[in-house]
């Protein structure tokens, strides 16, 4: 088993007995959740007592794509996953005495349920401390919490300052598996967005201040579709950047919004496919303008594909955050870059009218929506603007 300096820093805070939380507390990439695995499958595989370990995180879209992906790529590296021992309805993995079950912290029945041994909150900024406060006390030994420190949050205020708490600080050069792409792909934020890299790159906690989208919440589902008054799909086209198609849905005088995909070198067949699938091939579909040929193509390939007359940034964003707006759980990407798309700060800092473009591909997605078909909506007229029309 390949492990980091992170991975040594956790261990030894696991085995001091003055320790009882530990806080890793790092950039993207320092290893922070392969780490905390690797350390959980051990004391899963060692134990001689009957032992529960609890890995919870935001959402189970969230767990599935995350540490539930790590745990089974973290074990079958070495030949180990034993498909017999994975209980997948339940999302438990048995060892011969320990076992380690994922949930997620919107469920009530497993946060306010039985004690454990071993809690480990994945990305645990994403939580509430009433949540997190529940599932410690129900804690019989020791707690692990993991997190990019975009801006203070309970485990600065509530919990740093105990003598029983121990923050292990990390970045990405504490990773020494990183691939040169990956390094470089980090690096490159360090003069486009500073305070990206400030937070993501070194580590070091950002503020909440100068982010661009506000007024939103993460919801399981879409509304049933006898409830949507107009839908609409935004699709903005990349190249070394994501392709993202959102679906925007206004119903019960707000907005939901739906990830459809989100992939880099996503050309237009596997675009026009993952629409038609998931059922929205009906829905009209605002595009980037700046590259007619793709929009001709999607039509030629049955999607009621339209070019965005509006690409207003500022105008854009005003509308977008009129609305509230509920994004479905399995939008994992579109709701990463409502937590890091910002504006700049300048050396006064003082923060600019235009967003760094980075961090913002779903985003422009949405705002073609915004700006082409919900912008009279927004202002306060009850009027649906286009052509669309939910499919009964």
């Amino acid at each position: 088993m390949q492990t980091t300096k992170v991975f040594s820093d956790l261990l030894a805070a696991y085995v001091d007995p003055t320790i009882n939380i530990i806080g890793l507390k790092g950039s993207a990439r320092s290893s922070k959740t392969t780490s905390t695995l690797q350390l959980l499958d051990i004391i899963g595989t060692k134990t001689t007592k009957d032992l529960l370990i609890s890995v919870v995180s935001e959402t189970m879209p969230h767990l599935k794509r995350g540490a539930i992906r790590d745990y089974k790529n973290i074990l079958g590296r070495d030949n180990r996953f034993n498909e017999a021992a994975w209980h997948d309805t339940d999302k438990i993995y048995s060892y011969d005495k320990g076992k380690i079950e994922f949930f997620s912290a919107d469920q009530p029945s497993k946060t306010l349920g039985p004690a454990r041994d071993i809690l480990y909150c994945n990305e645990g900024i994403n939580m509430k401390y009433d949540v997190f406060r529940q599932m410690s006390i129900r804690t019989t030994g020791k707690i692990i919490v993991d997190y990019n420190p975009a801006y203070e949050f309970w485990m600065d205020s509530k919990l740093a300052h105990r003598p029983d708490v121990k923050i292990i600080h990390s970045t990405y050069l504490d990773n020494d598996f990183l691939s040169p792409s990956q390094v470089a792909e980090i690096e490159s934020n360090r003069d486009t967005d500073p305070e990206w890299f400030n937070v993501y790159g070194l580590g070091l906690t950002g503020s909440k201040e100068g982010l661009v989208v506000k007024n939103w919440d993460i919801v399981e589902a879409l509304p049933t579709r006898n409830l949507w008054k107009s839908a609409y799909i935004g699709v903005d086209f990349g190249g070394t950047a994501p392709t993202t198609a959102i679906l925007l849905v206004e119903a019960l005088g707000e907005i939901w919004i739906h990830q459809i995909a989100y992939e880099r070198g996503m050309d237009n067949g596997p675009l026009a496919d993952a629409i038609k699938s998931q059922g929205f091939g009906d829905i009209e579909t605002i595009c980037d303008a700046a590259d007619p040929f793709r929009i001709r193509d999607l039509r030629a390939l049955g999607i009621n594909a339209v070019k965005s007359n509006n690409k207003e940034i500022e105008f854009g964003i005003t509308l977008m955050n009129r609305w509230k707006k509920h994004y479905t759980a399995t939008s994992i990407e579109t709701i990463a870059e409502n937590r890091q798309y910002r504006y700049p700060k300048d050396e006064h800092g003082n923060y600019g009218q235009v967003p760094i473009k980075a961090h913002g591909h779903a985003k422009d997605a949405e705002r073609y929506v915004f700006l082409n078909r919900l912008s009279h909506i927004a202002s306060g007229f009850d009027v649906t603007v286009g052509s669309s029309r939910p499919r009964k």
